[in-house]
């Protein structure tokens, strides 16, 4: 592929609902174009943009995926994206390289919660928004009525550019409106027929055009408000100029899986979208901390974004660039601003799909990759190191589902945690710790399916098998009653013997974990051994009497106790201090203490009963509701993190996916009885199983 200046470039991502068509829309607009030599589809496995083994095997995207396409001396980097919820971070990636964001709509469903999501990403983000309805050639699809709905959902910047004339409920040609021309199918070929008497809807297309005109400035806004007519010149200006602001959002329709509509899609991107040129100016920060601004000028200092990475155990790492501002090649120093490091570039390629072509460069406003930077990761500019800037990263969704992970073979830890650190630098949406306190290996992500993929990848790219269980909560014990305990260690076996003898008060405080003094008076224990029986006590603490939880909250002082000349000794009385331990904590009414934690859920006005309902269910205290975004409301509340395991799962079902929520730990509050039963009894028995 040539190369292209900034001028005749356009990044462009997919969006869109689950399947609303984006990788076969991607597919036809390939094929079209040449740039592919057939036309894949989804169900057979074989299209350029869906090729992971994960995406062959489930028939949808779960990542973003690079593919230039040529078309009337533009290049075009389509960049699709995944529709499910799961995969959503492969949408930020996206809009964080594209220029305008083409949305796909299903012509039966219309707009729906990830028509939502695009349109919000992209607006997000100041990007010019595309819509494309698809499917038409389908019998119940119904574009009028999917029209009128994107209308509603988006408002009056919507604006018709290409529509069908509907026969006996079939798409029968195709008509461009700003053109006034119309096109019908032939054997996938567009031929060009007379315009169809469309009657008041043409009126009401029309009409719905000059609304859309009418917003691009406050000139144009004025003169249709006053009853003045636009002229034709007026109402195509204006349609380009309000694309490429933003302003406007044209709608084209289609059929991708039989290339109906296609062509004049490619046309209207090439007229309408804006340019990477265009959009250039993007600001960064300097060393400093000051804006710099950054134009699409290639013979400017170097400076590109990381906005994907793949990392594959057999065909290494791959970094995905956008190039900001000069040009990238071989020749090319940059600095990693994350690291500080230098970075040499050993090639540079343009991406297509699972495709690499070599290339020279890498120009300012494309997109293309570099292999083997060990040093990099997704979110990190590299720029020249005579111009050091910061550029914005990617803004990733937080994730919330967190699973507990189980080693199908002992041994396999290591190589499990080794090919989790090699996924989370491909999936920033992940997130990894080993849980010192509970034992866990603990994995959170974006839901169900998100995880579920982990493991298959785990598996086929790195030989590991692992299981997912709900994670283990990381409770706490405590004390409610003041008591006063002997500890006596005594041991007889030949020679010298082992004596310590300790007298100590346990009290609830409102320490972290354990807090250690003494009263001894007249010398009773020499004061060498306190060291010794604190250490005792705080390993004492590590299992509390009721479940075997950590115990906080506990003051323990030494007042007492007697010594042997000869066979005291530090271990004596450290053992000494546990028996005391054991002795006391029984006795001091033991409570069993639970994490509490914030919940900040942001959901739409309708969902907000249901929510509420659901954390009262979860034994959870409502707190308050703030108005957040438009039509949405934030629920906060206080909940226990035993209940909150699968609330991902609940807040996507209730609010289609619209909803989203953060959950910090906060506090321990003393659990329920009936909860605190089922916790030690559990703890039980787990003890004996092990036993």
């Amino acid at each position: 592929m040539k190369q292209y200046h900034a001028k005749n470039i356009l990044n462009i991502a997919i969006a869109g609902h689950s399947g609303s068509g984006k990788t076969t829309l991607a597919e036809a607009l390939l094929f079209l174009s040449g740039a592919s030599d057939r036309l894949g589809k989804v169900g057979e496995g074989n299209t350029v943009c869906d090729f992971d083994p994960e995406e062959i095997r489930r028939k949808a995207s779960v990542g973003a995926a690079v593919a230039p396409l040529e078309w009337k001396n533009h290049k075009i980097n389509l960049i699709d994206t995944p529709g499910l919820f799961d995969f959503e971070g492969g949408l930020y990636e996206a809009v964080r390289a594209a220029d305008s964001v083409l949305i796909t709509v299903s012509g039966k469903s219309g707009v729906l919660v990830g028509t939502e999501k695009a349109n919000q990403a992209a607006s997000a983000r100041g990007l010019s928004k595309i819509f494309f309805v698809n499917g038409l050639c389908d019998e119940s699809a119904r574009f009028y009525r999917v029209f009128e709905d994107l209308k509603a959902s988006f408002g009056p910047s919507v604006c018709p550019v290409v529509v069908p004339y509907i026969v006996d409920g079939n798409a029968d040609c195709y008509v461009n409106i700003l053109e006034y021309k119309a096109y019908r199918y032939q054997n996938g070929t567009p031929v060009e027929v007379p315009m169809p008497d469309m009657g008041d809807r043409l009126d009401g297309l029309r009409t719905a055009i000059y609304e859309a005109v009418a917003e691009t400035s406050e000139e144009m806004f004025e003169k249709y408000f006053s009853g003045e007519q636009f002229t034709p010149e007026e109402v195509i200006v204006g349609v380009s100029k309000g694309v490429k602001s933003g302003t406007i959002s044209p709608v084209f329709c289609g059929d991708a899986q039989l290339t109906y509509g296609i062509e004049q899609l490619l046309n209207g991107l090439i007229w309408l979208a804006p340019s990477a040129e265009e959009k250039s100016g993007e600001l960064g920060m300097d060393v400093d901390g000051n804006p710099v601004e950054l134009s699409a000028n290639e013979d400017g200092a170097a400076a590109a974004i990381v906005f994907k990475t793949i990392a594959d155990p057999f065909i290494g790492k791959l970094s995905y660039l956008k190039v900001i501002s000069g040009k990238v090649t071989t020749e090319t120093p940059l600095v990693n601003m994350r690291t500080g490091n230098p970075e040499r570039i050993g090639k540079v390629v343009t991406i297509r799909g699972k495709k690499q072509e070599e290339a020279q460069a890498l120009v300012a406003g494309d997109i293309g990759a570099v292999p083997k930077l060990q040093g990099t990761g997704t979110g990190d500019t590299l720029c020249s190191p005579a111009r050091k800037v910061v550029l914005e990263g990617v803004d990733y969704p937080t994730p919330t589902l967190s699973m507990a992970i189980v080693p199908k073979n002992k041994g396999d830890e290591d190589k499990i945690a080794q090919g989790i650190l090699r996924l989370l630098e491909e999936d920033p949406t992940l997130r990894f710790v080993n849980n010192s306190e509970t034992r866990q290996m603990i994995l959170t992500g974006l839901g169900e399916q998100h995880l579920d993929v982990v493991v298959s990848k785990l598996k086929s790219k790195f030989g590991v098998e692992i299981m997912l269980t709900e994670p283990r909560v990381p409770y706490r014990e405590t004390i409610r009653k003041k008591v006063q305990v002997q500890g006596r260690h005594k041991k007889q076996t030949g020679g010298h013997g082992q004596f310590g003898d300790v007298w100590i008060e346990f009290e609830p405080c409102d320490s972290d974990g354990l807090e250690f003094g003494e009263r001894v008076v007249g010398g009773s224990v020499p004061k060498g051994f306190f060291p010794a029986v604190e250490k005792g006590l705080r390993e004492s603490i590590q299992k509390g009497p009721l479940a075997g939880y950590p115990v906080v909250g506990l003051r323990a002082t030494l007042y007492d106790g007697s010594y042997h000349p000869v066979d005291s000794s530090e271990m004596a009385f450290k053992l000494a201090a546990n028996v005391a331990y054991k002795t006391g904590m029984p006795q001091a009414n033991p409570v069993l203490l639970e994490p509490i934690g914030t919940l900040s859920a942001t959901v739409p006005d309708s969902n907000t009963g249901d929510v509420m309902g659901e954390v009262n269910k979860r034994r959870g205290r409502v707190m308050g509701m703030n108005p957040g975004a438009a039509g949405m409301q934030v629920v906060e509340a206080e909940v226990p993190m035993a209940e909150m395991h699968d609330f991902t799962t609940f807040i996507r079902q209730v609010t289609q996916g619209r909803g989203s929520f953060t959950f910090t730990f906060t506090r321990y509050e003393e659990a329920p009885a009936q909860v605190a039963q089922k916790v030690v009894e559990a703890a039980k028995a787990a003890s004996e199983k092990a036993e």
